[in-house]
């Protein structure tokens, strides 16, 4: 289910363009307007969850192919040898701006360790 006024709900349902660089029935994938690397894309699934704290045990197919495509978005952008990597932001506090959960891929760049 969609939310009405969530801003990758309205992505997903074409109301607000973007680039789509992958979907089917589970996500839409797009880049992001505003990059924090050279390549910065969004998998967001199209069931409206706010965060990953709203995830449960039925979901867990859900996020696993969510981390498929992304090593397939790589793939088929000519990264995956490159190297990328994949953030999920849960909440305000750990960076989450919209909510609405997703994961960031994020290549093109050296990253610095976080951890």
């Amino acid at each position: 289910m969609m939310e009405e006024n969530c801003i990758f709900c309205k992505i997903i349902r074409g109301e607000i363009p973007s680039q789509k660089v992958y979907e089917d029935e589970w996500v839409y994938a797009f880049r992001d307007i505003n990059p924090a690397a050279p390549t910065h894309i969004l998998i967001v699934p199209k069931e409206h969850l706010a965060s990953a704290n709203a995830l449960e045990e039925k979901h867990e197919a859900l996020v696993g192919h969510i981390l498929v495509c992304a090593r397939k978005i790589a793939e088929e952008q000519g990264f995956a040898e490159y190297g990328y990597r994949i953030v999920n932001n849960c909440g305000e506090n750990a960076g989450q701006t919209v909510f609405h959960l997703h994961f960031h891929v994020l290549s093109g760049a050296k990253f610095d360790r976080m951890v």
